[in-house]
């Protein structure tokens, strides 16, 4: 564990500057590649491997501020650990959209909350970001957006090498979240397709061998779905009550702004088989709204899926606030667990931890498959006062109820925990969890690395940026 009095330089906000965490919604103001990163603490010998992350990294285009959080340039950001050492490297994704907006130099294109200025507003087509997630896979590297194509990026110094529609396979979306199922030796994902019909396009990208597109499916209408999930033999799809206003869209106003909450339909089910996807079974349960799950697995006929769930959607209103600089009060998610019989096309859900969280993970090797331990970051009561993001990681025993969690310290905002598991482990949470943290007393950014088996010992190192890294959403660890 870290001595506090050594954690990291602190020094109070110059005149001018905005104090708190919304420090972090501040552009990157440096490019570079793999260099030495500042130690504190002694990072495991045994952690050999790179951690990749994607986020939000330019959060004005020329002046004018975007609407929403999820608009921002993408970036990627790696620190890569290796005989007790650490570097660090992080660039901007150099999107189609972006060098021709700089080019133009003026912005042209839309995005998730931001539409351009004069008559773009109605012309201008969307700009991928490439700013939520990374996948790595079959030894290359792409940043994610869920709108668009995968752009990718080269692991060795994260330079932009361009969008790709994996051999003709994707012809729309490639969402954010692809899931790999280690029991069948592959990574799924899922686009949405809005036209005359709304549709999902399914994706199997094999660990060896190309990509297929399983089939494509109609939706019950214009809604949007930010992930999904997978089990060895399923996948499982939470259609929520949302559709898209295409009027008030084509009148100009954002996409985001352009959703509608509608409780009355229902969140539908869908659970695809693997084996016949077009054998799809859909139902209609009590609404609500998720971003993100955490797992799902399959016992005696029924899929059992950990996710963090919502009431409605007014989380995009807090998301979208951020951006204005005066956030309102975050409606906050829990971990619940569906039970959903497929035979009887019915679901019940319980509530496995009455924690404040969100960007649940599990130990890689349980993806799929039963699992006891769920990662994710909380938000704590003096934050949710605050209207401030998460500052605390939490190992959730979905079997017991039981929750262990860890706060990072004043000014600390965590990001999402991803699991690296300990060689020749011996139990489900042998490993490390590694956060990237924003800490806003030194607007500075750095991983801290975690034992998993016991959040309690605090952070037994951390590798330290010489600057702020602004805020990420997912990541993956590459060994080796």
């Amino acid at each position: 564990m870290i001595p506090a009095e050594t954690r990291g330089a602190r020094r109070a906000p110059a005149v001018g500057e905005r104090p708190g965490f919304l420090r972090a919604f501040q552009d990157l103001r440096r490019e570079h590649g793999f260099e030495p990163l500042r130690l504190e603490g002694a990072i495991p010998a045994e952690l050999d491997g790179t951690l990749f992350r994607a986020g939000p990294a330019l959060f004005a285009s020329f002046g004018r501020r975007y609407g929403h959080w999820f608009d921002g340039d993408g970036a990627v950001s790696a620190v890569r650990f290796r005989n007790g050492a650490a570097r660090g490297a992080v660039r901007l994704v150099q999107s189609d959209g972006l060098v021709t907006e700089r080019e133009a130099g003026r912005p042209l294109f839309a995005g998730y909350g931001t539409r351009p200025p004069g008559l773009r507003r109605f012309l201008g087509g969307l700009k991928n970001a490439a700013n939520t997630a990374v996948l790595a896979w079959q030894g290359r590297l792409f940043a994610l957006w869920e709108g668009g194509l995968p752009t990718e990026v080269s692991p060795a110094d994260l330079a932009t090498l361009g969008t790709d529609d994996l051999g003709g396979v994707v012809v729309g979306a490639f969402s954010a979240h692809p899931h790999r199922v280690a029991g069948r030796g592959a990574t799924y994902n899922f686009g949405v397709r809005y036209g005359a019909r709304t549709v999902i396009d399914l994706f199997e990208l094999p660990d060896a061998g190309a990509p297929r597109r399983l089939a494509t499916l109609p939706l019950a209408g214009a809604t949007m779905i930010h992930d999904f999930i997978a089990t060895e033999h399923h996948l499982v799809v939470f259609a929520p009550p949302l559709r898209l206003d295409v009027l008030a869209y084509a009148a100009g106003r954002s996409y985001e702004r352009s959703l509608r909450w509608r409780p009355s339909l229902g969140t539908e089910i869908l659970v695809i088989p693997l084996a016949a996807p077009e054998r799809v079974v859909r139902f209609a349960v009590e609404p609500f709204f998720q971003w993100h799950f955490a797992n799902a697995f399959e016992e005696g006929g029924v899929l059992l899926v950990d996710f963090a769930r919502y009431p409605d959607f007014a989380t995009n209103d807090y998301a979208r606030s951020l951006m204005a600089g005066h956030p309102v009060r975050p409606r906050a998610s829990t971990l619940h667990r569906a039970e959903i019989d497929v035979a009887a096309r019915t679901a019940r859900f319980e509530e496995r931890a009455a924690i404040p969280c969100e960007f649940p993970r599990v130990a890689p090797a349980r993806e799929g498959r039963r699992h006891r331990f769920v990662y994710a970051a909380e938000v704590s009561a003096e934050r949710i006062a605050e209207s401030a993001l998460q500052d605390r990681i939490a190992k959730i025993d979905v079997e017991r109820g039981a929750a262990g969690r860890l706060a990072l310290g004043p000014g600390q905002t965590v990001s999402e925990p991803v699991f690296v598991p300990r060689p020749r482990g011996a139990g489900e949470d042998d490993g490390w969890l590694l956060t990237l943290v924003y800490d806003a007393p030194s607007h500075t950014s750095h991983v801290a690395v975690l034992d998993a088996r016991d959040l309690a010992v605090g952070p037994i190192a951390r590798a330290w940026f010489d600057q702020h890294v602004p805020l990420t959403f997912h990541g993956a660890f590459v060994p080796g």
